[in-house]
């Protein structure tokens, strides 16, 4: 064996189809690219969606969903507390933002607007609630077990 014999085997090798050199070639002609029209041109594709011309199908389909900006901007994003959640604080305690903090309800995240206290459950004890917004059946609940309801700016 020499150098000059050595040979890759048989199929090792993948030549590059070679068109357009005559009709004896076998890619010859149209350069297998068939006849006339927008797929024979040299830049004949079509972007991604395109149905030539027709209303796309990603345009026919309405939209849907809606995100509002007030997630966003903090406006109406409360921490929620319910009056059951008031009702294990004892008689006469003035319940605020430092309080409720303390005992796990904080306020996280810098769109948070404050305190919303609502109406689910019951309230036996007599309390002070000062938070930034409270609901008519909590106001009411609370004003009820003889408690008070203070509305304050965060």
């Amino acid at each position: 064996m020499k150098l000059s014999s050595l040979k890759a085997p048989k199929g090792a090798r993948h030549y590059k189809k070679r068109v357009g050199l005559g009709e004896g070639s076998g890619h010859g002609k149209t350069s297998g690219r068939g006849g006339k029209g927008q797929s024979a041109r040299k830049s004949g594709h079509v972007r991604f969606g395109f149905e030539g011309g027709q209303m796309p199908l990603q345009r026919r389909i309405p939209k849907y969903g809606f995100t509002s900006r007030h997630k966003y901007l903090g406006i109406n994003n409360f921490v929620l507390v319910n009056l059951s959640d008031l009702d294990a604080f004892d008689n006469g305690t003035v319940v605020d933002l430092a309080l409720l903090s303390a005992s796990g309800f904080t306020v996280r995240g810098r769109n948070k607007a404050g305190i919303k206290i609502l109406g689910n459950g019951t309230l036996t004890k007599k309390i002070t609630v000062k938070a930034q917004k409270f609901s008519e059946t909590a106001k009411a609940k609370i004003e009820e077990a003889g408690g008070t309801c203070e509305v304050v700016a965060l």
